[in-house]
């Protein structure tokens, strides 16, 4: 099944339960919030070099998460970032002390229009991305 069939099902799926235009904007913001959470749990992956609940010999593990609240096109997100015990990871998608996030449903997009076949083979427009 294509990218673009499995979104066509989950939009039908979502038209089910969705009233109104502020349904719509709640989704898209859980959406977002979600988004942000698991990049940043892959980006803690990255950092340490094993996935989680694994177990590792090595001196800096997981210690947990702090939850902050930023500002984003969406509005504000209460997102929960990983922490290790060293102290030493340094999230990229959402940095230290950041408050906003402007841009991210642009990245997101852009992110997803490269996973395509069409952008593989250079259709897409280079300005927006």
């Amino acid at each position: 099944m294509t990218k673009e069939t499995e979104l066509k099902k989950l939009a039908e799926q979502m038209a089910k339960h969705v009233g109104s235009f502020e349904d719509i904007k709640a989704f898209q913001k859980q959406l977002m919030q979600s988004f942000i959470d698991t990049a940043l749990e892959a980006e803690m992956e990255e950092h340490l070099g094993y996935p989680k609940h694994e177990k590792a010999d090595k001196p800096n593990k997981r210690n947990g998460h702090t939850k902050k609240t930023v500002r984003s096109d969406t509005g504000d997100l209460e997102i929960s970032t990983p922490r290790d015990r060293e102290g030493s990871f340094d999230p990229v998608l959402v940095g230290k002390h950041q408050t906003r996030i402007t841009g991210l449903d642009d990245k997101i997009i852009c992110h997803y229009r490269h996973s395509l076949p069409s952008c593989a083979s250079g259709k897409c427009l280079p300005d927006t991305c």
